[in-house]
């Protein structure tokens, strides 16, 4: 585990609107802030296409890592995650989970890693600017996945 103290700045609150690309506004408002780091310790309102991480049927490795989407439309949603920057594409790196129900089939759920979203009506979001230290996103391990990493700094503890 690897763990720090966060020196957190600016906090904000974002309403998408009906046909928003839920990421690209994500990214471009950041990138009109000059945000380069952040939590989102919520986000929710409805999606009327979503692009999850997900398979079809059994998985080859359930060690590795899935990186195939599902497709899914009209769904309620409710997420968090964390942005931070990738030095290995030198841009914002967002890592967004969510939760959504699809009202076409009794809300049945599915939960997983958002690639992309549609906003249907109306989404909201908490974002709170994190100031220190550098939370980096460096594809890392056997599988290169995008691991949130910190710059050292005084408040950093060691990985145990």
């Amino acid at each position: 585990m690897r763990a720090t103290e966060l020196t957190l700045g600016r906090s904000f609150a974002l309403a998408f609107d009906d046909g928003d690309d839920f990421v690209k506004e994500l990214t471009c408002f950041c990138a009109e802030q000059g945000i380069r780091q952040a939590i989102i310790p919520m986000f929710l309102g409805g999606f009327r296409r979503v692009h999850l991480v997900g398979a079809a049927g059994p998985l080859q490795d359930p060690e590795a890592p899935v990186w195939d989407k599902t497709v899914l439309e009209t769904v309620e949603a409710v997420g968090a995650g964390t942005l931070a920057w990738s030095p290995d594409t030198d841009s914002l790196a967002p890592h967004l989970h969510v939760a959504v129900g699809r009202k076409d089939l009794e809300a049945a759920g599915s939960v997983s890693h958002l690639l992309w979203a549609e906003v249907q009506f109306i989404q909201e979001m908490a974002l709170q600017e994190v100031i220190g230290p550098s939370m980096l996103r460096p594809e890392c391990g056997p599988h290169s996945v995008p691991t949130l990493t910190f710059e050292p700094s005084p408040g950093t503890v060691p990985p145990s």
